[in-house]
């Protein structure tokens, strides 16, 4: 489901579900140790994926601990992002060579809870959603602005080791090309010698799921 909006050469591995055959690794017990089972499963399933991903790059499975800001850490070479939501985990992974950073997310295909669309959008942001509401109401416009939000952090914090606020980057959606860009209002990192400015991506709505993902490519 996700492969399709991502870079060719990305290797893509997604569950719909918590698979019997996921384990984790040591090192990576310390994560979770205090979490609850619903966290603990997501957690583990979504490390499985991370690991039949590295596979099909051909790498051998590893322990993949997390970071400071709880992001997945990966073995040298190697960029990608983890993502679950009710019903569904994936990971996305990538060589460092192809591909400088990724960031994916998955949400349910419903409407943001009441009050959250103004904590994590632009005012320009929220008109833009109401225009596309009127022209395509099939589509959770605020809840995908919020996934594709996401997907920019998680591009953006590998690169550049900070917070990115949801009111420093503006996302502005091709309804027919299945595509969004991010504008960043915080000084990026170098990408090839020039400031990261800017984020490209694409989405996707199918079976009651949104699906967001970021690559920064060379």
């Amino acid at each position: 489901m996700i492969e399709s909006i991502l870079p060719t050469g990305t290797a893509v591995s997604e569950a719909f579900g918590d698979s019997a055959e996921a384990t984790l690794y040591p090192g990576e017990e310390e994560f979770i140790a205090r979490a609850v089972e619903a966290r603990r499963r997501e957690f583990t399933t979504t490390r499985h994926c991370a690991r039949l991903a590295l596979r099909d790059l051909g790498y051998e499975p590893v322990a993949i601990p997390s970071g400071e800001k709880r992001e997945p850490v990966w073995p040298t070479g190697v960029v990608g992002a983890l993502t679950h939501c009710l019903g569904y985990r994936a990971a996305a992974l990538a060589r460092a060579e192809d591909v400088v950073s990724l960031g994916i997310d998955a949400e349910p295909h419903l409407p943001l809870p009441e009050g959250v669309l103004g904590s994590v959008s632009r005012s320009e942001e929220r008109e833009r959603i109401a225009e596309l509401t009127a022209y395509v109401p099939e589509v959770h416009w605020d809840r995908l602005l919020f996934s594709a939000k996401e997907s920019v952090y998680k591009a953006w914090f590998p690169l550049a080791r900070r917070w990115l606020d949801f009111s420093e980057a503006t996302l502005e959606f091709d309804p027919s090309g299945r595509a969004f860009h991010a504008t960043l209002h915080q000084e990026g990192p170098p990408v090839d010698g020039r400031p990261l400015t800017s984020m490209s991506g694409r989405w996707l709505v199918d079976n009651g799921l949104i699906t967001t993902a970021v690559a920064v490519v060379r």
